[in-house]
C-alpha cells in the first residue's frame, strides 16, 4: 500500500503538469477584450494544478500511515474535478459542429455567392469595367478560390450559379424556392 501511495503521489504531480501548463498558456494570451474570461479559466486551471500537487504531497507524506475515509474522499476531489474539466473541454472539440442540413447548405451557398460577387467587383476594378458589363466564368477565375478541379465553387444543395453583369448580384438557381433561401442578403 505504501508504494501505491507513492505512485499515486508522484502521478498527481505529473497530472498537475497538464492544468498548470494550460493555465500558463491561457494566461499568456491576456490582452484582448476577453481578458477577464481568460483570467478566470487560467485561475481555475491553476487551482486544479495546486490541488493535485497538494494531494500528491499528502499521499507521499502519509505513505507509511493509514488514511481515514474522509481524507480519501478529499483526495479524490482534485482528480474528479480534473476529469470533469477535461471532459467538458475535450468533448465539445471531439464532437464538432453539425455540418449538414438545409441551414448549413444555405450558408455555404451564400458564402459562395459572396466570393463570386467579390471576384466580379475586383475584376471590374482592375479592368476598368462599368455597370452592365457582362462577366464570364473565365474572367473571374483568377480572383476566386477554385475547387480541386479548377472550377468555381458549387452550391452545396445542387443549385447552379449565374454570375450576372457588373452591378448585379450573382444568383443561385434555387434562390427563394428553398428554405432558408439561397440569396445574398
Amino acid at each position: 500500500m505504501r508504494y501505491l501511495k507513492l505512485i499515486f503521489g508522484i502521478g498527481s504531480f505529473v497530472a498537475a503538469l497538464l492544468p498548470a501548463s494550460i493555465a500558463l498558456l491561457v494566461f499568456s494570451q491576456l490582452g484582448g477584450p476577453e481578458t477577464l474570461l481568460i483570467f478566470c479559466w487560467s485561475l481555475v486551471l491553476a487551482i486544479l494544478a495546486t490541488s493535485l500537487i497538494c494531494a500528491g504531497w499528502f499521499l507521499i507524506a502519509q505513505r507509511n500511515s493509514r488514511i481515514s475515509r474522509n481524507a480519501r474522499i478529499l483526495l479524490l476531489l482534485p482528480f474528479l474535478c480534473t476529469a470533469i474539466f477535461v471532459v467538458l473541454v475535450a468533448m465539445p472539440n471531439r464532437i464538432g459542429p453539425r455540418r449538414s442540413g438545409p441551414a448549413w447548405n444555405a450558408n455555404g451557398c451564400i458564402n459562395n455567392l459572396r466570393q463570386i460577387d467579390a471576384a466580379k467587383n475586383e475584376w471590374a476594378v482592375e479592368n476598368k469595367k462599368t455597370n452592365g458589363t457582362a462577366v464570364t466564368e473565365s474572367d473571374i477565375k483568377p480572383y476566386i478560390k477554385l475547387d480541386t478541379n479548377g472550377n468555381l465553387p458549387k452550391c452545396p444543395s445542387g443549385g447552379t450559379y449565374t454570375i450576372g453583369k457588373i452591378g448585379e448580384p450573382p444568383t443561385c438557381s434555387l434562390g427563394t424556392t428553398v428554405s432558408p433561401p439561397h440569396v445574398l442578403p
